[in-house]
């Protein structure tokens, strides 16, 4: 026995349908509002902002709305800013290296030489503890340690190891990068541990009965299919670096520059239109940099 349906009610429900399917495609821009808006007050406006900003003129008590490209022109045409820009990138490669160095080997032996997931667990937090404090005061606790009179300098006296105290510890390219390694290390680690905690342990039984040594499955199994996470803590290493002005500031003593201390120092000296044109150069150079590092490995695997 077959239902029949009125005409009346067939077409009613036939134009419910219709503006249901009409009215559907508006769901997900409701849904990405929140997001888009949020990105759109906290991000694009300030980067507008601050693109805009970089085209006006200053003197030593005011900032002139106007269009001009004397910020620019000043600042790629002045041999110091080469300088500064070159050693920021020094800086950053210095800690990159020490950095993927580090947290490679720590992800390593926490993912395969760490047998049980609490232990993981434990040890991973154990790596986090330093993160519960501030960066500065991280930072200053260096300072004693790595000083001319310092704990450092006073052991390594004290074994006659050195007849004197070594000077390039502290307030040096030294202190700089070490401070660097210290506080940025963490976000190298955390990603690489994740990459290395998705690979099939099987592949490595497979290249293990195939007859490949440790080193040969390091490099040919667990190093490419790491590669996703490398690249996400090199951007966040090298971003973090290229940005930082405090550690420069405070590791250094003041005897070197960076790109992110140079704007620090323009935006106290109430430059901004200065600091801004710094800011959109620094802004192009680690895109370009993030851009580079996208291209080489595909993150959307880690995703």
């Amino acid at each position: 026995m077959t239902a029949t349906v009125h005409p009346t009610t067939a077409d009613a429900q036939a134009r419910r349908g219709g503006a249901f399917r009409r009215r559907l495609p508006v769901a997900p821009y409701l849904q990405a509002a929140p997001l888009a808006l949020t990105l759109l007050v906290f991000l694009v406006v300030p980067i507008v902002t601050i693109v805009v900003v970089s085209f006006w003129d200053y003197d030593s008590v005011r900032v002139i709305p106007d269009f001009v490209l004397t910020n620019y022109e000043e600042l790629l045409g002045s041999p110091v800013t080469w300088k500064t820009y070159l050693n920021t990138l020094r800086y950053a490669a210095l800690a990159w290296v020490f950095t993927l160095l580090i947290g490679f080997t720590v992800a390593y032996f926490l993912a395969f030489h760490v047998r049980t997931v609490t232990w993981q667990m434990v040890l991973f937090l154990v790596c986090t503890v330093p993160f519960w404090t501030s960066n500065i005061i991280r930072m200053i606790s260096w300072i004693p340690f790595l000083g001319r009179n310092g704990l450092l300098n006073q052991a390594l006296l004290g074994m006659g190891v050195v007849d004197r105290p070594l000077e390039f510890l502290l307030f040096s390219d030294f202190s700089v990068v070490l401070a660097f390694v210290h506080l940025y290390t963490l976000f190298m680690v955390v990603p690489i541990f994740n990459a290395m905690m998705r690979i099939d342990r099987a592949l490595i039984e497979a290249a293990r009965d195939a007859g490949a040594s440790g080193a040969q499955i390091l490099w040919n199994v667990i190093l490419p299919l790491t590669k996703p996470g490398i690249a996400i803590g090199s951007i966040f290493v090298v971003t973090l670096v290229m940005g930082d002005f405090i550690t420069v500031r405070l590791m250094s003593g003041g005897q070197s520059a960076s790109v992110g201390l140079m704007i620090a120092n323009e935006i106290a000296l109430l430059h901004y239109p200065a600091a801004a044109a710094n800011a959109v150069v620094l802004l192009a150079v680690v895109l370009l940099m993030v851009v580079a590092m996208l291209r080489i490995v595909d993150i959307r695997k880690e995703l």
